[in-house]
């Protein structure tokens, strides 16, 4: 077991995937021949990360418990979940996790973000760390789509979210790593201008702290939750995966 927990966000309204998520969270529809949220926890577990909280919200929060239970069926002693009231955002969700982290390290993975690899090499690293924020990055075709970290002599300098002159084509994944300085950063943080606490500035007072690090995401990742197609997109690619190993 790595001495860091992991925190599962699966709230929202899942807008983007309407009218499938009419009568359901997002994080519920299946992935191929599995509800989507199995597929983030599977990470965390396979990092060695048993000790796991899910922020979940919206009217179908009960479901998550129905489903998972205690997480026993997947060796898990026990699972925490909490509530997140509206849309506040990833920043907001994670405040939420305070009282769970109790001082140590976590993991923070979006609950519609599907990996065709694993996460764990860059956990042990994170664990390692003295102090920080470590962030997964991602080489994309259509980088004004995404949070794209600018990168100088291996250093992230600066974080734009949707640039119209992207510096890379390095997205930032939603996986991402914290020491407890995260909540105190998350406190006086103001809304965007969409109404929500943004993640991206997190992660850039990290980045201006110089205590921000990053690790190359391998193999094939994606947003399920991004959209109508990229909803198939992934299901095709989990379906592949999952025929590859029979």
């Amino acid at each position: 077991m790595v001495k860091v927990k992991g925190v599962i966000l699966a709230g929202g309204l899942g807008k983007r995937l309407y009218p499938l998520t009419k009568i359901t969270n997002k994080h519920l529809l299946p992935i191929y021949n599995r509800p989507m949220i199995y597929y983030p926890l599977e990470t965390l577990i396979e990092a060695g990360i048993e000790d796991i909280l899910i922020v979940t919200g919206g009217n179908n929060a009960g479901d998550f418990l129905r489903l998972l239970g205690n997480g026993s069926e997947f060796g898990l002693k026990h699972i925490n979940y909490t509530y997140q009231q509206g849309e506040g955002g990833i920043a907001d969700a994670l405040a939420l996790a305070e009282h769970f982290s109790k001082g140590e390290k976590i993991v923070v993975i979006l609950g519609d973000n599907i990996l065709e690899k694993g996460i764990k090499k860059g956990v042990e690293k994170f664990a390692k760390q003295g102090e920080g924020a470590r962030i997964f990055l991602k080489e994309v075709d259509n980088p004004k789509e995404y949070g794209i970290a600018e990168i100088e002599e291996g250093r992230i300098i600066n974080i734009v979210e949707k640039p119209l002159h992207p510096k890379s084509h390095y997205a930032v994944t939603g996986i991402y790593m914290y020491d407890n300085q995260a909540f105190d950063i998350i406190k006086p943080l103001t809304p965007s201008a969409r109404g929500e606490l943004e993640i991206t500035d997190v992660n850039n007072i990290y980045i201006k702290q110089g205590t921000m690090t990053y690790e190359i995401l391998e193999g094939w990742w994606g947003d399920a939750g991004e959209s109508i197609d990229a909803y198939l997109r992934i299901n095709n690619l989990v379906a592949e995966r999952e025929k590859s190993r029979r």
